[in-house]
């Protein structure tokens, strides 16, 4: 009989502590950079799920049935905006609690950019026969790439943190002191690299895509020019001969490609220009998602800024 009480006790204990552990809160985030940042605050927790894998695009994903599902069952949805993530818009509609949904673009204390503005975005849209603010889903007239500013990524761990402590106030404690020491550490690599690109304000360069202003202003650096303002959209000829023109007047030193998408315009456009060709990629496609990932992308950028136009 003792035995058989000391058998029930154990399994009412671990039917217990099954049930707390399937109290944390289920996290999904949208891209690698905001990935990164909620594996860091949920750390000795739980561990959030990621919707884009290596070599996806924001700009340009399709949802699986399987992401739509893991949307509709999470606590929280982590994600920049319905305007970059517009795949996402239908599935976070269609969630019962809309309170789970978290923008970063919308948190207070975030900074958020308005789309670069001038000769790229005028030359780009004429040469293409449109306005670009009223197509594919996307609003232009803001800058959504806000996780390569250091600071916004502060702002994001905080809040997150505050929000996953209303859902599991057992673990309220342990996701707060996550948050301190990742920004903390957010806090150095923000002046570790200031120190480490220093020497390169006032090189010019071509970047592929319009993706790197929040990171540019930071950091003091700018570009000449992009090849495209949105990866979904073909720069037109008109474009692309204003970028050439502007590498051979203002020297440009390299022009960067990225990962996710085909470089042969890139090619096109420095045939027969004596400069140097580098790889930039904002989201981090070929690295180990998890709690490094965030610190490894901005590295993996200062490294690439460094190695080419040095």
């Amino acid at each position: 009989m003792q035995l058989r009480k000391i058998s029930l006790l154990i399994v009412l204990w671990l039917v217990g502590a099954s049930a707390q552990a399937s109290q944390e809160p289920q996290v999904v985030a949208s891209i690698k950079p905001l990935h990164s940042l909620a594996a860091a605050v949920m750390a000795d927790v739980g561990e959030p799920q990621l919707l884009l894998s290596a070599g996806d695009s924001p700009h340009t994903y399709s949802m699986r049935p399987s992401d739509a599902r893991a949307v509709r069952g999470a606590d929280l949805v982590l994600y920049v905006s319905d305007h970059l993530e517009a795949f996402l818009k239908p599935a976070l509609e269609a969630r019962g609690d809309q309170s789970g949904n978290m923008a970063a673009a919308d948190m207070d204390g975030i900074t958020l950019l308005d789309g670069r503005q001038g000769a790229d975005r005028e030359l780009s849209e004429h040469s293409n026969g449109h306005d670009h603010a009223h197509g594919h889903g996307h609003d232009h007239e803001r800058d959504y790439h806000l996780w390569l500013d250091p600071h916004n990524a502060r702002v994001i761990a905080r809040q997150l943190a505050d929000r996953l402590a209303e859902l599991d106030a057992a673990n309220a404690q342990k996701y707060r002191h996550n948050a301190e020491q990742l920004s903390k550490r957010l806090k150095e690599l923000d002046e570790r690299i200031n120190e480490r690109l220093e020497g390169l304000k006032g090189k010019p360069y071509v970047v592929f895509h319009d993706a790197y202003q929040y990171f540019e202003r930071r950091y003091g650096l700018q570009s000449a020019g992009v090849v495209t303002l949105t990866p979904e959209q073909q720069p037109g000829a008109g474009h692309l001969r204003e970028i050439r023109r502007r590498m051979v007047e203002e020297d440009v030193v390299c022009v960067f490609v990225e990962p996710q998408f085909e470089p042969s315009i890139v090619r096109a456009l420095t045939r027969g220009v004596e400069v140097g060709v580098g790889e930039l990629d904002p989201i981090g496609a070929g690295l180990e998602p998890g709690p490094e990932a965030y610190f490894n992308l901005l590295e993996d950028l200062v490294e690439s800024l460094r190695d080419c136009l040095e």
